[in-house]
């Protein structure tokens, strides 16, 4: 039973002490630098980087990360320094090999018996560590795919397909760039590592301090702002991090107790922060890893994926601060005391100077460097201007540290991105993709419209208990052809689908994020996922506009652009009113509804929705005194009426 427990939960991440702690800190340190130099001064191929780097990382995963939760805290088992050292060897085989297989002919070419052996103990190796690391879920998605490979030859119907010899998977999947070493694996090796060891030296800097106190300092005062300051100061690290889950955890630490010493429910502080924290890796110029693999997968330039995302990234966060601030409203919650707040002036003043590193980052991307670049030159100024202010100044052995640390960040998002890996290249060996998307248009009817909400569901579906950039990818790969083959351009199909593997992370039943949330504010995780759900129920849709409104994507003419994004953010408003219930007064159900749709009238523009939105929002006026007299006072209506 205790086996069967073990296999069921995520291992425990260990604290190890004495000279192993030392070995694997400088282990995980010479890993970062090695990604370091490699996507900036050695000249090494990009499969070759993936091959080292993945050894590398499953050396660490057993020694860190224990077979369950109830491992020993600070000893690994003998075991897991066995399994430590297989992965080991691993990485050294296929690195002293590699040159054989980048040029060997893929399913000509016969396998050694000792690929076949080594390649074998790396498949076991990183379905380990993906049980241990990111749960039973993605596993058991990974085995199923697995299965279905080796398998599927013997069903019937539509899904069936050729015999594939264990000889043919290994080839396709481990010595080939399809499959384990493939896009995910590398974005990252290389982008996203990059950016967490960016995120990581700042909040080692005091940058994450530096945002909570801007965020307070700015909406502090106002009613429910604790709540407030809990939305900008987890999208100002989000999209550092570009982890929800890691964003909660880090910013909700503070955040959600102060809520809750407020007044506001634990589900509800708790809710605030997972939907604040999610969007963050919808927000530029950093993003999430998903966004890289993204830029990999279609090759889009990273730039125009940041570029396109900025409007629908702010339409989310308009949604969740009105409705922070219409709730605190209707029940009578204040800010923070006097005292508490800071001073706008001394923080920027005593931190103003970590805005430079985002905006190098943004100028970065504007002027056209690769995302390696743009991490590595976030990187260096953000050493520089810790250089300059003594207290935040980093020795030699505290710049090790964020090497390190970094690292071991990486360790779920590495395992994950490995698990795609094994995915795709099993739909790829098979043709699931064309059969899945022929059940997509089965489904839907052949009609764009229920195309991309079967789309939409199954994206979250795919990622619930999954890491983003694995619900991405996969989704990308099994739903991105059926949405580009109706019409739709590249990017806003893909960035349609970032936005819900992103979204799935609060989506219950299954909301990691949630989960975590909860666990700091002592609350029902079920609940918090779906009040999280409700104060970002607009962000689900933002992606169905821009899919035939592409100007909320920046794509277009200046005055489409500008009536697309005005309408918009008038139409997330009106939302945020009709689910809250409240203009400065309690609405009637009617009006509330009436708003609602109004509302989404606006965020689908056309000339038809228009005049819908006009004519419902009037009625609303008619019916509701409170809405009637909140308009009447509007600065701009009275001013219109001075006008007449």
């Amino acid at each position: 039973m205790n086996i069967l427990n073990s296999l069921m939960t995520l291992g425990r991440r260990r604290q190890l002490q004495g000279p192993l702690r030392l070995g694997v800190h400088c282990f995980a340190a010479v890993i970062a630098i090695a990604v370091v130099f490699a996507n900036s001064i050695w000249q090494i191929d990009i499969f070759s980087l993936t091959i080292g780097f993945l050894g590398g990382m499953l050396t660490l995963v057993f020694l860190a990360v224990g077979a369950g939760p109830n491992s020993h805290l600070h000893r690994p088992h003998w075991i897991d320094f066995g399994l430590s050292a297989l992965a080991f060897i691993s990485g050294i085989y296929f690195c002293l090999e590699n040159e054989r297989m980048i040029t060997r002919i893929t399913l000509l070419d016969p396998l050694t018996i000792w690929d076949v052996a080594f390649s074998t103990v790396l498949l076991l190796l990183t379905i380990e560590a993906m049980r241990r690391t990111v749960g039973l879920g993605l596993t058991l998605i990974v085995l199923t795919f697995m299965a279905y490979n080796l398998g599927g030859h013997w069903l019937e119907g539509p899904f069936s397909h050729g015999y594939i010899s264990y000889h043919h998977f290994l080839d396709i999947t481990v010595f080939t760039s399809d499959g384990l070493f493939g896009v995910a694996l590398r974005v990252a090796a290389t982008y996203a590592f990059l950016f967490v060891l960016f995120g990581t030296i700042l909040s080692r800097t005091g940058g994450t301090d530096f945002f909570f106190d801007l965020a307070a300092a700015v909406s502090g005062r106002s009613p429910g702002g604790p709540a407030k300051i809990a939305v900008i100061s987890s999208a100002l690290y989000g999209m550092i991090s570009g982890s929800p889950t890691s964003d909660v955890v880090t910013t909700g630490s503070v955040t959600i107790p102060i809520m809750k010493r407020l007044g506001y429910r634990a589900e509800l502080a708790a809710g605030v922060e997972v939907a604040a924290s999610t969007g963050g890796s919808l927000l530029p110029p950093v993003m999430g890893s998903a966004a890289f693999i993204m830029a990999e997968y279609t090759g889009i330039e990273y730039r125009q994926i940041a570029i396109a995302a900025i409007v629908p990234a702010l339409l989310f966060y308009l949604c969740i601060f009105t409705q922070v601030h219409l709730y605190s409203l209707k029940i009578d919650l204040s800010g923070l005391q006097a005292d508490k707040i800071p001073r706008l002036s001394q923080t920027i003043r005593s931190g103003g100077l970590f805005l430079i590193p985002l905006g190098v980052i943004t100028a970065a991307l504007f002027w056209g460097y690769s995302p390696n670049f743009v991490a590595i030159f976030g990187t260096l100024s953000v050493l520089a201007i810790a250089t300059l202010r003594e207290q935040t100044r980093l020795s030699f052995g505290a710049i090790a540290d964020c090497f390190a640390e970094a690292t071991m960040h990486m360790i779920p998002v590495t395992v994950a991105c490995a698990a795609a890996g094994l995915v795709i290249g099993g739909i790829s060996m098979t043709g699931l993709a064309g059969k899945f998307a022929d059940l997509v248009f089965v489904i839907s009817g052949g009609m764009p419209f229920l195309s991309a909400v079967v789309a939409a569901a199954l994206t979250i579906l795919l990622g619930m208990g999954m890491p983003t950039p694995s619900a991405y990818i996969l989704s990308a790969v099994l739903l991105g052809p059926t949405l580009i083959d109706m019409g739709i351009p590249v990017l806003p199909a893909n960035l349609f689908l970032l936005f819900f593997a992103v979204l799935s992370a609060m989506t219950p039943p299954v909301a990691v994020a949630a989960f975590a949330a909860a666990a700091i504010a002592e609350s029902n995780p079920m609940e918090t996922g779906l009040i999280a759900v409700r104060l970002a129920a607009t962000s689900f849709v933002v992606p169905f506009s821009f899919l035939y409104r592409p100007d909320l994507l920046l794509l277009g003419s200046i005055p489409g652009i500008v009536l697309s994004c005005l309408t918009a953010a008038m139409g997330v408003i009106l939302i945020a009113i009709g689910i809250e219930g409240y203009w400065r007064q309690p609405l009637m159900p009617a009006a509330r509804w009436l708003l609602a749709v109004a509302g989404l009238g606006l965020i689908v523009p056309s000339g038809i929705s228009l005049m819908v939105a006009a004519v419902l929002f009037g009625i609303a006026m008619s019916l509701s005194p409170a809405v009637r007299n909140a308009v009447t006072n509007l600065p701009l209506f009275r001013a219109l009426l001075k006008r007449v």
